[in-house]
């Protein structure tokens, strides 16, 4: 059992590598692409090495092909320029399995109450630090599972966490910084569940470094027993992607892998009346938003579930339910704008958009963001916003900002640039986007920066509810009916 589990070990490695300067086609990408397919693919070379010159049906060409469908990349059998982009990507040290998926032969724990037990603690972050992110990382997964976490301090527990350097114990030693970050085993007796993460790496409960929680949720994915993703938006996705902790859902296509090895968490009814949300109030300075948009001249405000609807800036802004208005829609939106050349509204969370044409949302909905021109490495879209005056649509990621031109239907090649340097005045940020009146409105927690694209200059910086008049909560929402809008 135990050199089982050594067999099924993951480890989250990050090359540390820059995309080749060499032609795709090159011998130093064939080799570094050779090494890279029998990491994560399995190719056989019998201590032949496969080199550029094979051409033909050949298990070479076969992997390369295997990768591609992998990424979703065009299925060619060459290294071109896309596949070795995404070769040089941080990603897993683990072979990559498609959607959800579990350990061959395995079922996950037999159990459903665990325990878990810190060995010991990173220099890097206070003791109490980690033990929230720890906790918090078994959280993601006990909030949509029959699971529960149980700290305990001494004897043997389920699911052991330690951090280590180098060689540790277990056959698979560290490899210094920005290499491995931590490996965890399929469940099990012994070393099984165990999480080990590196000591070399910087870990912190922020964007600097290697953020524990992130790193840990995603091990203890496979602690309980979950391969890789091939959806980018996962949290079991083969490569490390800061996201705020504060704003951390998990994907529902690790919320499928999960209750599929354990079904689903019940939660106990709570009485209330349907599809009527307490209307919280708009003049509390923590109100935050997750997406804003215009609709045929409204502006609508997007935030967990619901959504405010400001039909005038005279008029008290409403309080619904996403779910009520457009049922196809995902709650926890990221992004949304409106095209108004094509009456469409664009609505994202993860890698995946969804189009309201009208006050429908369309039969084809959703999309995949590569379709319109996103690099891999984008796993998400922080803010969007459509600029009349430029007639381009801009995307916002991490730090930085897409181009694109609508007409065209294309990313623009000089893009992505970084927040700071298109936007000067706006922080390195944006969560939430639009324009009203030719100016862009870019919204920053509690932040909200008006932009004039003309001057290339912030022109006034507002309280982040300024849009909404200012009213103290209701005991419910408005009421209005759906079809008062149409």
């Amino acid at each position: 059992m135990k050199s089982l589990l050594l067999v099924l070990l993951l480890s989250v490695a990050y090359s540390s590598a820059a995309p080749a300067e060499a032609s795709p086609d090159s011998e130093e990408n064939a080799k570094f692409a050779e090494e890279y397919l029998k990491s994560y693919y399995n190719l056989k070379t019998d201590g032949l090495r496969q080199g550029r010159r094979r051409t033909g049906n050949n298990q070479f060409t076969e992997k390369i092909r295997q990768m591609q469908e992998f990424f979703g990349l065009e299925v060619t059998g060459r290294l071109d320029s896309d596949t070795m982009e995404m070769m040089h990507q941080p990603r897993c040290g683990f072979v990559d399995v498609g959607e959800f998926s579990t350990f061959p032969g395995n079922s996950g724990w037999k159990k459903r109450d665990l325990t878990y037990r810190i060995l010991n603690y990173t220099p890097d972050m206070p003791a109490a630090e980690v033990d929230v992110a720890i906790q918090r990382a078994f959280k993601v997964w006990s909030d949509v599972a029959p699971l529960t976490f149980t700290r305990i301090y001494s004897g043997l527990s389920d699911i052991e966490i330690s951090f280590a350097a180098q060689v540790h114990n277990d056959y698979y030693p560290f490899d210094g910084q920005h290499g491995t970050l931590a490996h965890a085993f399929a469940p099990g007796e012994g070393i099984g569940g165990d999480a080990h993460f590196d000591e070399d790496e910087t870990w912190t409960s922020g964007s600097r470094g290697y953020n524990l929680f992130l790193v840990a949720a995603h091990e203890f994915g496979h602690s309980l027993g979950l391969l890789h993703s091939n959806d980018p938006s996962a949290l079991m996705y083969p490569t490390y992607h800061f996201t705020e902790p504060s704003e951390f859902h998990l994907p529902d296509d690790d919320v499928r892998g999960i209750q599929y090895l354990y079904g689903a968490r019940e939660v106990p009814e709570v009485p209330n009346v349907p599809d009527q949300p307490v209307t919280p109030s708009s003049c509390l300075p923590s109100v935050s938003f997750d997406a804003v948009t215009t609709l045929r001249g409204e502006i609508l405000f997007f935030t967990n579930k619901t959504f405010w609807r400001q039909i005038s800036q005279d008029s008290n802004a409403e309080f619904h339910l996403i779910k009520s208005f457009w049922p196809e829609l995902p709650t926890h939106i990221q992004a949304a704008y409106e095209y108004p050349d094509r009456d469409q509204v664009l609505v994202f969370k993860g890698a995946k958009y969804w189009i309201i044409s009208g006050y429908e949302v369309t039969k084809d909905s959703p999309k995949s963001i590569y379709n319109l021109g996103f690099p891999r490495t984008v796993r998400k879209v922080d803010a969007a916003t459509y600029d009349d005056s430029t007639r381009k649509t801009y995307f916002f990621s991490d730090d930085k900002f897409w181009s694109y031109d609508e007409q065209k239907r294309t990313m623009d090649s000089a893009t992505p640039k970084k927040i700071i340097d298109g936007f000067p005045g706006v922080g390195p940020k944006v969560r939430a986007a639009f324009q009203r009146d030719g100016l862009l409105y870019l919204f920053d927690g509690q932040r909200q920066y008006e932009f004039n694209s003309a001057k290339k200059r912030v022109t006034r910086l507002l309280k982040n509810n300024s849009w909404l008049k200012c009213e103290k909560s209701s005991n419910r929402a408005s009421g209005l009916r759906k079809s008062l809008i149409k």
